[in-house]
């Protein structure tokens, strides 16, 4: 399994008039340290892109425990806890304040894909060769599948102002 933090400070075009993180924000802080955590690793998405091949999202899930506000100073976990299988690499992301409160989840499953054609393509060596190091031999040959949707809601009260 691999892990990196990434942290967020939040600003205040960030937020919406209940003072919360505008929910389409969190797709832009799973990039953020998805992109910060290929660095890490010695990849380049502009390398990448240079060689014509690309990443888009082919699924994002994102599950709101508590709201962050205006100010936090977010820790975003990305935890690769799957190999990288096929054209598709699964990302799954907590993000936390400084309580160390879990305040959001989510995935991205992303697909590689050329980008001349938009087609799937096997990922490229090189990047299943940084990623492939953080597995067991067990884990290398489970199947890439989403996390299952949580069944428990959020408390209401976890969203009422302080």
């Amino acid at each position: 399994m691999y892990s990196s933090d990434t942290q967020i400070r939040v600003r205040y075009a960030e937020t919406d008039q209940m003072g919360y993180v505008y929910h389409g924000n969190y797709a832009a802080y799973f990039e953020v340290c998805r992109t910060e955590a290929f660095r890490q690793l010695g990849i380049s998405y502009k390398d990448l892109e240079a060689e014509g091949v690309g990443m888009p999202v082919g699924e994002i899930r994102t599950r709101f425990r508590r709201p962050a506000r205006y100010d936090d100073l977010l820790t975003v976990r990305l935890l690769l806890k799957q190999p990288a299988e096929g054209s598709r690499v699964l990302f799954e992301y907590e993000i936390y304040n400084e309580a160390q409160e879990l305040l959001t989840e989510g995935h991205t499953l992303m697909v590689f894909v050329n980008m001349s054609t938009g087609r799937p393509v096997p990922i490229p060596p090189h990047i299943q060769q940084k990623l492939s190091g953080y597995f067991t031999d067990d884990e290398a040959g489970s199947p890439l599948t989403p996390p299952k949707a949580p069944v428990d809601a959020p408390a209401p009260a976890a969203f009422l102002k302080k």
